[in-house]
Formats: C-alpha cells, structure tokens, sequence
C-alpha cells in the first residue's frame, strides 16, 4: 500500500483527524490522574495476633507457628516475615511478584479463611488474629490538628467533624487518623480500704458489668399497640460512683466513690502519640480514590477547609505534615518544563541543521506525536507522574528520527529534480518497512521493564508503555502527516553552479574518514576492540548504586531508645530534642511520630511497626541541598545528648525500598548463638568509616520482674497464679474490666491502683489479694518468696519461618551503600559460621539484584525478538551480525560518561543501556537498509554503495542521534532520571559516531567489499 499517496490524496481527513487528536489529547492531558511517583501494588498482608502476657519465645512456639503454617499452605506466598514479641505476633506476608492488584482480593479472602481455621489451634487466650491488607494505602494529604488549650477529647471532636465533611468530597477515598488516644473510665481502687471493709476487686468487676450490660426489658400489649420497654442507662460518672457495694464483713453497703477514685481519662500506655512542632497533636490522613488526581482532591480539600474555618474552634490550628497536591503539582510543572525546554531544544537543532522549513515541519510533527499519546495513557493504567513524563522526554529525541528520514529523504529528491508528490510516495514506500522494524526494535529495547513483575517493574512500568504509544504513533504520524507536510512546504535548495551534493566541511572530514576505515578495515577493528576493552577495566571505577536520593525537602530521623523503655520516656527525650533541633538553621517544622512510624503519605515511605522505644521525627527543610547538614547536625546533637539513644537521619528515596541501605541477615536456630555470630558482625558495621545507624532488629534484650511464687502458701490460702498476675496487673498497668456507654461511644472501663501506689515499685510486696480459704485479703508477700531480675529478648524475627537477626547500617552523607558494602563484605564473609547458620545480604544490595534478575530474566526473549525481526528485514545473518555487534562499543560512551559526571550505575542506568541498545539498531538499520538500496536496486559496486549510503545518511542518522542527546538535557539535573540521561547522552553520541564508521566497515569485511580507490 503506498501510504504517501493515500495521505496525500486524502490530506484533508488527515489534518481533520490531527486537529482533532492534538484538541482531544490536549482535553485527555487536563483530565489525567496525577501523582508524584508512579503507583505500584504492595503485595503484603499484616497479621496481627494479641497474646496478653506471652514472652516473645511463647508468642513463636505457640501463635506463630501455627500460623505460618497455614499461611505457607498458600501458593501465592513469596515470603513471611515474622516479629514476634512480648504478647504480639505481627505478621509480614508478601505475595509473588506475578499477582497484581486484580488478584489481590481473591488471595486475602484465601489468606482469611486459612487464618480463621488455623486460630481454632491456638493456646486459650489468644485474642482473634486482626488482618490488615490495605497496608499500602497512601495518604496523600496528611495534616495535623493542635491546640494547647484542648484536651485530647476536644481536638477528637474536631477530628471527627472535619472527618465526615472531608470523606464526603469528591475524589476522597479514605480518611484516617494518627494520634487518637483512646478516651477511657479510669476507676483506681484505694486498696487499703478494700481491707479494710473485706471488699473485693472482683466484686466490684461484676457489680460494673451487670450495671453496664443493656438490659432487654421486652414488649407490652396496649390497646392496638405493642409498646417496647426500656429504661435509661447510667448517664453521667457521678450515678456510676453511687453503685452500691455489698460488703462480706456484716451486713453494711458501701458506695463505689468510698473506696474508689472514677475519672474519665485516657488509656495509658498510649500506643502512638503526635506532636507538631512540639504541640499534641491528632493527625488526619487522606487518601485519594483508586487512579485520583491528588492534586485536584488537595484544592477541593483546602477549599473545604476554608469553608470550614467558620466552624473551626478558636485556638484549634491545622499544621501540614505532607500535602502530595502541591508536591505533585510542583513537580509535574517542572517536568512539563523540562519537556517544553527538550522540544525546544530539539526544535532549535532542527532548524539549525534542517533547514528552516524541515526543521518546523519536523516539530510541528514532534508536537501532535507528544499531544496524541496522552489519548491512549489513561487506557493503559499511566497517569502523569515522575516516570511516565520523564518517559516522554527519554522518547523525545526517538520521536523525531522517522519524521527525519522521511523529510531528509524527500528533500534529498526534491534537490534532485523529482516531484514533490513522487519523492514522498518514493521515500515512504523504502523506508515504511524499515522504518517500523527500527521502531519496533527500539520499543522491544525498553520491553523488559514492561515484562517485569516485582516493585522496581512495576515502579518503572510507564517508562515502557509511554516509549511504546508515542515511538508507535511517531511511525504513524511520519508516514502519513510529514509526507502532506513535506509535499506542501518543502521547496528545492538552490545551489550554486559546481556545487556537489556533499561538498560541505562535515561532509568532507566524514567522507575522508570512512574512505580510509573501509580501505583499513582490520585496523579500525582492533582500534574500536582496544578501547571496548579499556572502557570494560575502567568500569570498574564506576560507583554502583540502585535508585538514588529524592529532592524532597524533607527529611527522615529515626531515635531508638534501648527496648524496653516506656512510650512516655520516648516522649520526654523527643521532646526535650524538639526544641534544640527547631533552632539549626533551615529546619521549618518538625512532625514527631512516638510509638510508631507514621500513616504512609508516600508510596516509597514504608512505616515502622508499633514499638514503645521508637520515634521519628519528618523534619520540613527550607532547602532539599542542606538536607545532609542538617542531618548531621541532629544526629552530632542527639548523641551529645543523649548517648544511648541510636539516632540516624535519611533523605527519602525515589523508589522501592525497605530498612537499612545495607542489610546483613544472620541465619541460625540457637538464640544465644545467633546473639553471638550477631555481636560479630554488628562490631564489623560499627568500625567502618563508612556506617552510620547501626542497629539490630532483634533489640537488646530487656529486663523481666519474675516474682518466685512459694505454691505452698499459695495453695494453702486457694490463690491461684492468675490470681496473682490479675493483683499485680489491677495494681499497675491496671485491667479492662467492661464499658462505660456515655451516649456517644463505649468507653472501656480500667481498674487500677492510685497513682501513689503505682509509682514505686516497691509497693507490688503491699498488694492486697483475697484469700477464700482465710476469707480476706492478704499482703501479695505472704505468697511470694523473692523477685528476680532476668534478661530475656523482647523481639526475634523469623524470615521465611528460620530465625534470622538483621543488622542494619546506612552509608554516611558523602558515601553510597556499595561503599559501604565493599568495606565490611569480606570481613563479615569471613567469620566462621558453624553448620546450620549463615549469612545473607539483603537491603539494597539484594533489591538491586533481585530488580536487575527480572530485568535480565525476560532479555533473551526480547533480544530473540530483535533479531527475528532484523533478520526478517533484510533476510541475512550477516546483515544481522554487522548491526549487533556495534551494540557492545556502546559501553564506551557510558563509561566515559560517568566517570566524567562521577554518577553512579545504577537501575535507572541499566534500564537507559537498555533502551540505548534500541536506539544504535535503529540508526543501524537506516544505514544499512540505504547501503541495500544503493547496490541491489541502483546497482552501485558494493563499496561504493556502502560510502554513498554512510554519505547520504549522514544527516539522518546523526540528526536523530544527536536530537536525542540534546533533548535528555533537561533530565541531567533531575537525581532520578540523571545517570540514566547520562547514559543515554554519552552513550549515544560516542556509539553515533562509532556507528557511522563501524557498520560500513563490518559491512565491508562480511560481505569482502573491495576498496576505494584514492
């Protein structure tokens, strides 16, 4: 089908049709989900499973076990990670990279069923396993709610106001908190008068519960109706107080408030606690709906939000934690930016070496190509974030290299005395076939990220599917709209008389070049091998990293007190820290999480589980470049201050990522030993040079009270173990014993002793317990022969169901993780494992490897792929070979590059080697495809056919090169895409040039051309 001419012929339909798709993609553009980095499923579950009084060592044999059991009954499950501590099992359970979020549901609802059959196994006790799977919600918005002059209560009330305004609006798919503590009837019993009256706490737990249970008073006939009965319940504290107590000791009845303070407090320990700038604070969180525009839910919440401000209480102020809308929108400006700069740049290198008219034929072309993807992204799942602009930026330059050839080759026929019409049905009719396997190869190149399954992939995805749509309709467009445009606007160039086609300088030093490659064929070879080999030994020199820092400025500061301290002593330090840090120079807020890391604001932010000894402090910085000062500042002070605290600051990063940077995985069943092998290998991370944050996930271990029960004296006056534990429990930390309906919610009811009781623990000998066989209560100590202090560890981790100890470290500010790697590897390799424990390394080192082997996994398939289709082409294996094996000099360029940026090689850079693979095919198929044309179809003798054709495609092939390369400059500041740009600038400039010399040459050795005569 000669394409040209139907385009021609129907021009009108064609620019009908272009007008439209630019109107309509323009329309698409405005309507997009937008957010700042690329969505990707996280695959994970959390199983929560309460075990009231359980060492961490109980907590594994008799709930944890059970459990992953079952769970790894599922084929889905690609690992477990288990914490199991003192009264908790929490869970981890992540699934194979294959299922996506359509599959999900499914394999909850699977994972529930197995979960709720295998808690019928559990010990007595155990409370019902809590299934969290909407872990990966992210909260694009999320601020706090302070006020120092209102209660806990108080803020909850304006909470729960702006809750059920916000949820209501559109785009709004959740709203949750951060902070809330939990309201509760606080009752501290005065024991001494318990004694005293022969009252016990037990009887004072059943008179709360039956007063506090609804009472069902049933229907009474009258007349026609049938009338429900009930009567009001407690109303206010005070009718609580008034519950009479029978006393054992005679017949007198005593009031509850006689031997009982009641309070409406909150329940302490606190799990989480906020503070905002150093104010209490209630967080609230806001997540979007499934592909929202966080940007346009973030200007209908703050518009809301002023409508509300009337309502607002006075004192009552709103503090931004993160607020994705403006992060999203200030980062989509900037890359549209860079995208208007790259077309602008690629327009202006146009102009200056096409021509005026081809030049603004060929941009005009790039526009409606660039206009027209939008249409097909929302289809396809893409929305515009970090990833899929800067996909459109990387494909810029590519977009362009059709349009080139064709308008290069009419223009060539045009000087030549053809027809306008004629040259264009002539060049779309050679270079339509090529053309679109060229294309096709260079979306195969980025193919593997499509393919890859795991996080990273998917992270990276768009970067595929954005390269694919627009390269696709760059075809597209420069088969049918450039050759109307071309017909239509190009004119012939006059010349001067004797004035040769390729007379200019350029030319000339090309000509030269080539002419001496082809007659010295072997020894550019060995040249272009020599330096391949000396760009392998320096590539060593190169430093390697995964995905690199954001510039977000924000910061991350994580304080670990020694486990086991108290959520309140937590509080007191980050407190006292709070207000040194304010004052180092560019920090402007200061959002403290205590007790657990934060609701996930951002997709890559992976929250820290519940832990009373931890804090993090998200520290808003006025400048992203002084975020490593400031860092170093508040780690110098903390540990100034406060020397036992295990503090580390971060800069976030863009992309996946779990824990410490560099992770070492110790493996073993024997707890002491592996505390040992552990000791070891932590010391090894503490001495580098390059390690800061060193820690342990399995903590220190923490001190237990274990009173020694004399069973004796406690049989003798009918006390049983769990007697003592509840006297001991009601005395300190105090129990739930029921729920107190206010009208509003149920609160729970706790028993507990005065706080003069509580704050020594000296007063646990002076318990009063009820003894039935002496009918009275009896000091605890009458029962307990000692107390013993012993040291038990409060947390072991299990990985896949082995016990496995994590040591954690991150590099310090001037250092990558591989530098910190490379200095303790081989010393931690070298310790001597006994048989049954070893190492593994995980954190970044293992995400890099496992990343890159989904990458590599699918590359033979596309690389086969690539090859079928050159072969199908040009039907020749040797044609085949003399394309790809100019790919590997590509290497040169990126090395050079690199080490003359000093960037690392990263994943980002893998995936930008990939795609320049595509790239050097294309040219290379143009040049060769040419070289065919000249010696089968106008019968050139073959050596001059392959100097003609590297003459004539001179201009196309290093046109479309270096449009590419000047069109990624945007992209060399941005720290995602800049040792990708990187790559690609060099690699294609270096490889271009290498292109244009070695295909000729390769070509002249296989197919034994002869020289060129001087």
């Amino acid at each position: 089908m000669d394409i040209a001419k139907f385009s021609i012929k129907n021009k009108l339909f064609i620019y009908i049709l272009t007008i439209l798709s630019v109107a309509y993609g323009l329309i698409v553009y405005e309507k997009m989900g937008k957010l700042q980095d690329p969505e990707y499923t996280i695959k994970d579950a959390i199983i929560v499973t309460n075990y009231p009084g359980a060492t961490a060592l109980e907590v594994e044999k008799e709930v944890s076990n059970i459990l992953e059991e079952a769970i790894q009954k599922l084929s889905y499950v690609k690992k477990i990670v288990t914490k199991n501590s003192s009264g908790q099992s929490l869970i981890i359970v992540s699934m194979k990279d294959k299922y996506n979020s359509k599959h999900l549901p499914q394999i909850w609802d699977e994972l529930r069923k197995k979960i709720r059959q295998a808690s019928l196994q559990l010990p007595p006790r155990v409370e019902k396993p809590y299934i969290n799977d909407d872990f990966g919600d992210v909260y694009g918005i999320l601020f706090a709610v302070y006020g120092d002059e209102y209660s806990y209560d108080e803020l909850r009330d304006y909470v729960d106001f702006l809750k059920k305004e916000l949820i209501l609006i559109e785009g709004v798919g959740k709203v949750d908190t951060f902070g809330e503590q939990q309201r509760a009837l606080i009752v501290e019993i005065k024991n001494e008068k318990l004694a005293k009256l022969g009252i016990t706490k037990e009887q004072i737990v059943q008179e709360l519960y039956l007063k506090n249970l609804v009472p069902y008073f049933g229907r009474v006939n009258v007349g026609s109706e049938f009338l429900r009965v009930e009567a009001n319940g407690f109303e206010s504290i005070k009718e609580l107080e008034n519950i009479v107590i029978k006393s054992t000791q005679g017949k007198s009845q005593i009031l509850l408030k006689d031997i009982a303070l009641i309070k409406d407090s909150y329940k302490e320990p606190s799990s989480e606690i906020l503070y905002y700038d150093g104010h209490k604070s209630t967080a609230i969180g806001i997540s979007t709906t499934n592909g929202g525009n966080v940007v346009a839910m973030s200007k209908l919440v703050n518009e809301k939000l002023k409508e509300l401000e009337s309502k607002k209480p006075l004192g009552i102020k709103l503090g931004v934690i993160s607020e994705q809308g403006a992060d999203v929108e200030k980062a989509i400006n900037s890359f549209i930016l860079n995208l208007i700069e790259a077309v602008a740049i690629v327009i202006i290198v146009l102009l200056l070496f096409m021509g005026l008219r081809s030049g603004l034929i060929i941009g005009a072309v790039l526009l409606v190509t660039i206009i027209a993807s939008f249409i097909f992204m929302p289809p396809l799942g893409i929305m515009l974030e970090r990833v899929s602009l800067g996909a459109l930026i990387i494909a810029l330059g590519m977009l362009v290299d059709n349009a080139i050839v064709v308008v290069d080759g009419i223009l060539v026929r045009i000087n030549r005395g053809m027809e306008a019409k004629a040259a264009a049905s002539q060049v779309v009719k050679q270079t339509a076939l090529p053309l679109l396997a060229a294309t096709i190869i260079a979306i195969l190149a980025f193919g593997s990220i499509g393919l890859s399954q795991d996080s990273t992939g998917e992270y990276t995805r768009s970067l595929f599917l954005v390269v694919m749509i627009s390269l696709g309709l760059s075809w597209i467009t420069a088969m049918s709209l450039t050759p109307i445009l071309a017909v239509q606007f190009l004119k012939p160039v006059k010349k001067k008389e004797n004035d040769e086609e390729y007379s200019s300088f350029i030319y000339k030093i090309y000509g030269s070049t080539l002419k001496f490659a082809i007659n010295n064929r072997y020894l550019i070879v060995v040249l272009a091998i020599i330096i391949f080999s000396l760009s392998l030994l320096n590539f060593k020199h190169i430093k390697q990293s995964f995905f690199p820092d954001s510039s977000r400025p924000q910061i991350l500061v994580d304080f670990y007190l020694p486990q086991g301290s108290s959520i309140e002593a937590t509080s007191e330090y980050l407190n006292s820290l709070t207000k040194n840090i304010k004052l180092i120079n560019g920090v402007e807020h200061i959002s403290t999480f205590i007790g657990s890391g934060s609701l996930r604001f951002l997709l890559t932010y992976e929250p820290t589980h519940p832990n009373a000894s931890y804090g993090q402090m998200l520290i808003d910085v006025d400048d992203y470049k002084k975020s490593d000062k400031i860092i170093k500042s508040i780690e110098t002070l903390t540990k100034q201050t406060y020397p036992d605290i295990n503090v580390y600051g971060k800069k976030f990063i863009l992309g996946p990522a779990s824990g410490g940077k560099v992770q070492a995985k110790i493996f073993g069943k024997d707890i002491d030993k592996l505390r040992e092998y552990e000791q070891k290998v932590y010391n090894i991370f503490s001495q580098s040079p390059y390690s800061k944050g060193v820690r342990s996930d399995w903590r220190n271990k923490v001190k237990v009270l274990k009173p020694v029960i004399s069973y004796e004296k406690a049989n003798l006056n009918g006390i049983t173990k769990d007697a003592i534990a509840q006297a001991i429990l009601d005395t300190f930390q105090g129990r739930t014993i029921g729920v107190y309906r206010d009208g509003v919610e149920l609160l729970p009811i706790i028993l507990r002793a005065p706080q003069s009781e509580r704050e020594d623990i000296k007063n646990i000998e002076n318990i009063q317990i009820f003894s039935p066989v002496a009918n009275k209560m009896i000091p605890l100590k009458q029962i307990i022969s000692s107390y013993e202090t012993i040291f038990e560890d409060d947390i072991i981790y299990k990985y896949n169901r082995k016990r496995a100890i994590t040591i954690h470290a991150d590099p310090i500010a001037d250092k990558l993780p591989n530098d910190l790697l490379f200095d303790i590897k081989e010393k931690v390799e070298n310790i001597q494992f006994e048989n049954g424990y070893y190492i593994q390394w995980h954190g970044q080192y293992k995400e890099s490897r496992d990343a890159q082997e989904a990458i590599i996994q699918s590359l033979p398939f596309f690389g086969i792929l690539m090859v079928l289709i050159v072969i199908g082409l040009f039907n020749s294996i040797k044609k085949t070979l003399v394309i790809w094996l100019t790919i590997p000099f590509a290497l040169i360029g990126v090395v050079i590059g690199l080490l003359i940026m000093d960037l690392p090689f990263g994943f980002m850079s893998l995936l930008g080697f990939l795609s320049l693979s595509g790239m050097l095919i294309k040219n290379a198929i143009v040049l060769i495809d040419e070289i065919t044309i000249e010696h089968e179809v106008n019968k050139l003798d073959l050596n001059e056919a392959i100097y003609n054709s590297g003459l004539s495609r001179l201009r196309a092939v290093t046109m479309a090169a270096f449009t590419t390369a000047l069109g990624m400059l945007p992209l060399v500041t941005d720290p995602f895409f800049a040792s990708m740009a990187v790559v690609i600038i060099f690699g294609l400039v270096v490889a271009t040039m290498l292109t244009m010399i070695l295909v000729p040459v390769y070509y002249s050795i296989f197919f034994n051309a002869k020289k060129l005569e001087k």
